[in-house]
């Protein structure tokens, strides 16, 4: 993914991302003494523009801040911290916080110690959200049980290992009442044979069994219609997508990556918990297995 100009001058503090995504499209190479001075002028045409904010308000500083540091930055939501004097800015998927005056900018996650609560995460899943519900039903390929308890949404790609992981699961997912409505992410980018054998898939008669075959390494024949894996593509982009698979819950909550089918259950239900504000009773430890093979995976995983 390229970052914006402001992500190359605070280089040092930025984290990295889990997985390397190839850009949508090149941008305009320009002079770094043209963008300098450019830089403000072009900040304070766009702040002042009709629906973005009033000039002179916070809204307005902390867009005017971003823009100094890259013109062409594209802020996809702006709105109040949960922290008084600063603004938080969602770009590419990384949550920055603006200081209302526009002198000061931070990045990272903002966690509230008495709540134990990761408020970075409210803003941007909120995008998620918003961004997601744009998939139209028909757009996903869906893997679920007759009634699920937890419906999640799963970008994937067809040559990631852990995405075949999750899908050789499929039916214990199911089983245990999660939903998995898959979403395509090609990770090699969209001029890549991944991209276009995705594609594939999607223009299947039978997307399942396209992508289970896929996914089992099975060659794939070259298939085109009108597809939504562009811009299912784009939305992970947006969102902050830094590796597949991405797990998100309805409420636009980012599981930690690959889970197998009980630790994504145990996860949702206390997400569940969490949000109505109860204590999620705590997970039972598994049995030792009796069999040799079991009794020496227990053993190595130290298990009494």
């Amino acid at each position: 993914m390229k970052l914006p100009l402001y992500a190359a001058i605070f280089a040092a503090s930025l984290s990295a991302c889990a997985q390397a995504i190839p850009p949508a499209g090149k941008a305009d190479a320009k002079g770094a003494a043209d963008t300098d001075a450019k830089a403000a002028a072009v900040g304070e045409a766009k702040a002042a523009e009709p629906g973005l904010a009033l000039k002179g308000s916070p809204d307005a500083s902390a867009r005017t801040a971003l823009q100094t540091l890259d013109p062409s930055i594209k802020i996809d939501r702006l709105a109040a911290a949960p922290i008084p004097g600063f603004r938080e800015a969602i770009v590419g998927g990384q949550v920055l916080y603006v200081s209302d005056d526009g002198k000061y900018l931070l990045q990272g996650s903002l966690f509230d110690i008495e709540k134990k609560r990761d408020l970075s995460q409210i803003g941007i899943s909120v995008l998620r959200r918003e961004e997601l519900n744009k998939i139209p039903q028909k757009d996903k390929i869906v893997f679920a049980p007759a009634k699920p308890k937890h419906t999640v949404e799963i970008f994937t790609d067809i040559e990631c290992g852990y995405c075949r992981k999750l899908h050789e699961d499929i039916a214990e997912y199911n089983r245990l009442g999660i939903a998995i409505e898959y979403l395509a992410f090609p990770r090699a980018g969209t001029a890549s044979q991944d991209f276009r054998d995705m594609e594939s898939v999607w223009c299947s008669a039978d997307r399942q069994k396209a992508l289970t075959d896929a996914k089992a390494g099975a060659k794939i024949a070259p298939k085109t219609c009108t597809n939504p894996v562009n811009m299912q593509y784009q939305i992970g982009q947006k969102i902050g997508l830094q590796g597949t698979p991405m797990v998100v819950t309805r409420e636009g909550i980012a599981l930690p990556g690959y889970l197998p089918p009980a630790a994504m259950l145990e996860t949702l239900d206390r997400l569940d918990a969490q949000a109505k504000g109860i204590e999620p009773p705590k997970a039972k430890p598994a049995p030792a297995r009796a069999d040799a093979a079991g009794a020496a995976a227990d053993a190595a995983a130290g298990a009494p």
